[in-house]
């Protein structure tokens, strides 16, 4: 490992890592970041086709990929893959990134079924539980690591007709200010990164139940999105001096401090906006 001048070592250069959700989107631009910095990367996603493709990107690009199956909904399977990369490494891993995640939207609170609630919840907050439950004792008895759990801008925005994914990246950004709080002195750090809008395939199948809101979806990601190396990078680059935070997006900053500026005029006008644009 490399030093920084920050102190310490440069946790994700030459690293051994876990990626969930390495399939596609942000999780594959983080294994192949990953794979750019020397590091050895554990491929998972709930789907064993696209883990593989991204192992195989991984390995062309000169790196070394392990690829397998995690649902992190379960914790049985979170457990598994811990034991798995343990096993592969040697160790425990130096970065853990809990990534895996869905998205939805479209529907008001009371509208929405509680069989889509307890989808998002499952995937993007216990997945994410699951992960830091997992791995966060490991890298303790280690005295060494990082993790870096993938929120969103959603998590303080509160946009309306988004409830169950607010609602489940607010508590993935709870979650790591609490670990934070937990690890401090321990050798291991925790990222929360938390963007706007990125061109993943997150929205592939998602139905807004409005049009006018699926034509506004559909334009912020072409518009605004930003790639998801450029992300990963930002991000990895912030595990290096060791932020917790990282809002990468000038939209998502200025999000941020409207809301921690002026919450009750923010939310007022995010609803007055919302029904304009309907």
């Amino acid at each position: 490992m490399r030093l920084n001048p920050f102190g310490g070592s440069r946790r994700t250069q030459q690293a051994d890592a876990v990626v969930t959700g390495a399939g596609s989107g942000i999780g594959r631009a983080f294994a192949l970041e990953l794979a750019r910095r020397g590091g050895r990367v554990v491929c998972s996603d709930i789907d064993a086709d696209r883990a593989r493709e991204t192992a195989e990107l991984v390995s062309g690009a000169g790196g070394k990929a392990f690829d397998t199956v995690c649902d992190v909904s379960s914790l049985e399977q979170v457990a598994a893959l811990a034991d798995i990369a343990e096993e592969w490494f040697g160790k425990p891993p130096d970065v853990v990134i809990n990534n895996a995640g869905i998205g939805r939207g479209g529907e008001l609170v009371g509208e929405t079924s509680l069989q889509e609630w307890h989808q998002v919840l499952d995937v993007n907050l216990w997945g994410v539980i699951h992960g830091c439950h997992v791995f966060a004792p490991r890298l303790r008895a280690a005295r060494h690591g990082s993790i870096v759990n993938v929120a969103s801008a959603a998590a303080f925005g509160s946009a309306p007709r988004m409830a169950a994914y607010n609602v489940s990246k607010a508590g993935v950004l709870a979650l790591s200010e609490t670990l934070a709080a937990e690890l401090s002195g321990t050798g291991v750090t925790v990222t929360a990164l938390c963007p706007t809008v990125v061109r993943t395939n997150i929205l592939d199948g998602v139905e807004f139940g409005d049009a006018n809101l699926q034509n506004w979806a559909d334009r912020l990601l072409r518009w605004t999105g930003r790639p998801p190396a450029a992300i990963a990078r930002t991000t990895l680059d912030a595990v290096d001096h060791g932020q917790l935070y990282v809002v990468p997006q000038v939209e998502a900053k200025l999000i941020w401090q409207s809301k921690r500026l002026l919450p009750e005029p923010y939310t007022r006008a995010t609803g007055l906006l919302e029904r304009l644009v309907r």
